[in-house]
This record gives structure tokens, sequence and C-alpha cells, in this order.
């Protein structure tokens, strides 16, 4: 991993009109950097806005607020044409391989349509480039010529992977790519992952539900609670110091191996419910449900800052 940064949402922040004039607040004042080469994990509850904030650091959805830069340029992504290029660079392999994929189209012609689009190659290049895909990927040339039907769960999620990959991108967002996929073909895909981004030094923000696979993937992990950052740190500093009391509750929950370790171990039961995105409370969006909650919590949001070397909380108890 480089120090340079390929991805940066500076004060990012995405609300969905719903009924009348109220505003859903998916994402709110994110300020994250992706390093040129690494795997950033984000986790979080569902509905936390995590795959919001994915397919809004590569332009599937367009800000409300703030900046998304790419590689120091910020990006324009209400110009057609700056989406356009941008879409080149950056890709996004989906969680639903049963969805994500146009039945309708033939495996080659699903993987070779971002070529075509994007005026890459001639016929023959194309064919060729797909084969090539379905090789990298652990596919077989014949597979071109089906439809997704035909497919297992996993083989549709590599068919994804090699539609991403098919328009050369460094920046890929994987939403969730695995949690509909079976426990023996997770792996499968997870080092598959893991193998081309030794190979094409890509670089992940990879969204998951499952701490242990984030944490086996990702050289830096984020934690989100109702559509905010509260923790930033490397994956081995954040399992082994974890400092917000969100993330605490959050791997207390991860099952351990051993079985007599498993029944020492204290979990920490969240009480009440996630608050609404929509009437978000004052002060921290966690004080309702927080152990340590005092009335500073209540009045003031905490701001994420650096608790620790390259650890970062937005916690006004740490």
């Amino acid at each position: 991993m480089t120090s340079d940064i390929l991805v940066q949402a500076d004060h990012l922040c995405k609300y969905f009109k719903i009924s009348g004039n109220r505003m859903l607040h998916a994402v709110e004042d994110v300020n994250l950097s992706i390093h040129r080469g690494e795997t950033l994990g984000l986790v979080g509850e569902s509905g936390c806005g995590k795959s919001t904030l994915g397919r809004t650091m590569m332009g599937i959805y367009t800000p409300t607020k703030g900046k998304l830069l790419y590689d120091g340029k910020e990006m324009d992504l209400t110009r057609k044409s700056e989406r356009f290029a941008f879409a080149k660079k950056a890709q996004i392999v989906f969680q639903d391989p049963y969805a994500s994929l146009d039945p309708r189209m033939t495996v080659g012609s699903i993987i070779e349509e971002g070529m075509r689009i994007h005026k890459l190659y001639d016929a023959a290049g194309r064919r060729e480039r797909v084969n090539a895909l379905l090789d990298t990927v652990g596919l077989n040339h014949e597979h071109a010529n089906r439809f997704p039907h035909e497919f297992s769960g996993g083989q549709r999620q590599r068919i994804g992977i090699a539609r991403a990959l098919a328009i050369e991108p460094e920046f890929i967002v994987c939403d969730e790519p695995i949690s509909a996929l079976d426990v023996s073909i997770q792996a499968q895909v997870i080092n598959l992952l893991h193998d081309l981004q030794e190979k094409l030094g890509l670089t992940y923000l990879f969204i998951a539900h499952d701490l242990n696979i984030v944490k086996y993937i990702s050289n830096r992990i984020a934690v989100m609670y109702l559509g905010s950052v509260v923790e930033l740190a490397d994956s081995d500093e954040l399992y082994a110091h974890t400092l917000h009391p969100y993330s605490r509750a959050l791997l207390s929950a991860v099952p351990i191996p051993d079985p007599k370790a498993e029944a020492m171990k204290k979990r920490q039961i969240l009480e009440g419910d996630v608050p609404s995105p929509i009437n978000k409370p004052k002060g921290c969006a966690f004080s309702s449900r927080c152990p340590l909650c005092c009335d500073k919590c209540r009045e003031a949001a905490p701001q994420l800052r650096e608790a620790a070397p390259d650890h970062f909380v937005a916690c006004h108890m740490v």
C-alpha cells in the first residue's frame, strides 16, 4: 500500500427526499480517504448507510453535500461527461448475484457491455478480452454463450466480478459481495478478490456484515452508525483496541471458534432501537443506546478525531 490517496470523501452527505419536505439522511458528513492499492472495510448494522456511501463514492448517487475527490481532483458528478469518465475508473460488484445480471443477456454480452459503451477494442478484441476475463475469475470460455440462470450463485458473482474488471478500473466498490452466497463459496470469492487485487493493483471499498471476513481482507476498517463513521483504524488495531462503545458491541457479537472461549465471552447487548434517519436525535446519534452516555452526549454530536496514532473515533467519552 502506498501513501497516496486515490478516493476521498470530504464532508460527504447523501439525503433522499421522501413524503412532503422530509429528508432521509442516509449519509451524514462522512470524511474518508482510501489509499491506492488498499482495501478499506466498511461495517455496521443493516440500514446504517454503508451501501449508500459506497454507491455515492463510485458515482451511482450524486452527493447532496460535500465533495468526492478522485486522485486529488474534485469530481462534478452532475456533469454527464465527467460522470461517464469516472465510470471508467470506478466499478461495483453488487450484493445479489441473482438480481444484478440481466437474464436476457448472455454472459459474454454482460461482460462485454462496458467495453462497448466505452468504445474499448474492436469486436474480436472484445471477445478475446471476455475469454481472458472468464479465465481470470475461474470460468470457462464456453460459459460466454450461456445465460445467468444456468449458473450457481458463486458462479454468477464471478461473472459480476469479470464485468467489473472488463474496462480496467482502478477502484472497485464491493457491496456485500458474499452475503447472498453459501458459506462454502464465500471463501472462494474472497480469495479471488484478494488475488485480483495483488495481480492488478486494485483499490477496494469492501462493505460487509461479517466482521471476521472484513478483518481478513481489509487493511483498515471504518465502522458506521446511522449514516456517520464512528471509528476508523487499522484492521488489527481496531480489533485489539476497540474504542467506540458501538464498535465494542459489534465485535462482542462475533462468534469465537473455541467453544470454551465462546462460552466465557461477555456479550454487550445494545438496548433500544436505532433512531430514525428522518428525525435524528440531538447530539450523538448513539446516545439513546450507549451505556456510557452523559449529558454532553445528548447535547453535542462528537466529531471524528484522532484518539491514538492513526486511530480515529467519534465519542466524547474516549
